[in-house]
């Protein structure tokens, strides 16, 4: 349809004029006429040159909640700190001198069993007259006491390993040194492995980029930097690990299988942050989180599976076609250069056809 214009009519007063005055009441007003077309009637000039309003920005909600474990309140005054323990030579000494206290008093009260009696002679019968008495029972017990407490205190400390000590519920230090110690035996002691650990999961929830169900298996390397809050300020550090790692993986998009080696790298970056971030706060410093196991969910694994092998086909049937496309373009510029045939359009797109056929039957071939 052909659109034209008629001249503008000469009735059309001039702007200032009688015309520009208010509408009477219950008149709509009426824009000017501009263009005229052989279906239309007109087209109002306010439409020609109105602004296109903005569209209004619409906040968008995720479609569903990604679970994250709630980081913890730490009380700040809940850090790690060295507990005052003595050498162990301290304690073997203390049981010692208990032992020879004990042993000293039976002497004194003549209890001593008959056949230290007969090596120590008249002096022990000598000795054994007052008998047991209220002095003898109360260096019994200081000596007892002693002894206890001496070899009762003793510990070996181990490369890797630590001690939480506590009084009562209260925090009251960390053992890191090794060797003999001798640590207060009333203190309530617990072992905490500090060493560098390898910590392999079952296969897991995720999804890739595009929202595929996947099952991942990660290996996690971390260890215990704060003994005290790592123990005090949760349950169990190493199920808490493992809350973390499932809500990292519904957080962060792992690479399908078959994806290319950036794409590993970035989700496996991507979920050593989150990983770390979230359990700083308990004393657990977490290094990498590595998925060495991806696949399929069992549900779409057989439709993803033809998915692959489509993608591989065509891409193979693509390189083929451009291997092709090149090698007859290179035949008929060196036949057409070196004047080995003289060839018009017709000829030309006859050559080329033939050339396009030989080379895909060719490469279609199999070796044997």
């Amino acid at each position: 349809m052909t659109t034209t214009t008629s001249p503008i009519p000469e009735n059309i007063p001039e702007p200032g004029g009688p015309a520009d005055d208010a509408p009477p009441d219950g008149a709509a007003a009426r824009p000017v006429r501009l263009i005229h077309t052989e279906s239309t009637t007109e087209i109002p000039v306010h439409l020609l040159f109105r602004d296109a309003p903005e569209p209004a920005s619409v906040r968008l909600r995720p479609a569903a909640e990604r679970a994250r474990p709630a980081v913890p309140r730490i009380d700040p005054e809940l850090v790690e700190r060295p507990a005052r323990v003595l050498p162990g030579f301290v304690g073997v000494f203390a049981g010692l001198c208990g032992a020879a206290g004990c042993a000293a008093t039976s002497w004194w009260a003549g209890v001593l069993p008959p056949v230290a009696a007969e090596v120590l002679g008249p002096a022990a019968a000598h000795a054994g007259a007052g008998g047991l008495g209220p002095a003898q029972w109360a260096a019994y017990a200081g000596a007892g006491a002693l002894g206890l407490f001496g070899f009762g205190g003793l510990a070996r400390g181990r490369t890797g390993r630590a001690w939480v000590l506590g009084l009562f519920g209260r925090y009251r230090g960390t053992v890191r040194r090794t060797g003999l110690l001798w640590v207060n035996p009333l203190l309530l002691r617990r072992r905490v492995d500090v060493r560098l650990r390898h910590w392999r999961g079952e296969p897991m929830q995720a999804a890739d980029r595009s929202g595929v169900a996947l099952r991942v298996a990660v290996l996690v390397v971390w260890r215990v930097r704060d003994t005290a809050r790592a123990t005090l300020s949760v349950e169990d550090h190493e199920s808490y690990l493992r809350a973390c790692v499932e809500a990292a993986l519904l957080r962060v998009p792992v690479a399908a299988p078959g994806a290319s080696r950036g794409s590993v790298d970035s989700a496996q970056d991507a979920l050593t942050r989150l990983v770390a971030e979230d359990t700083a706060p308990v004393g657990v410093e977490v290094f990498a989180v590595r998925p060495v196991r991806v696949e399929y969910a069992p549900e779409v694994a057989a439709a993803m599976h033809r998915r692959r092998i489509a993608a591989l086909d065509a891409q193979h049937r693509a390189s083929v076609l451009g291997s092709v496309v090149d090698s007859v373009e290179d035949t008929v510029t060196r036949l057409t250069m070196r004047g080995l045939v003289e060839l018009d359009d017709y000829e030309r797109k006859a050559l080329v056809k033939d050339l396009t056929v030989a080379f895909c039957a060719g490469r279609g071939e199999t070796g044997p």
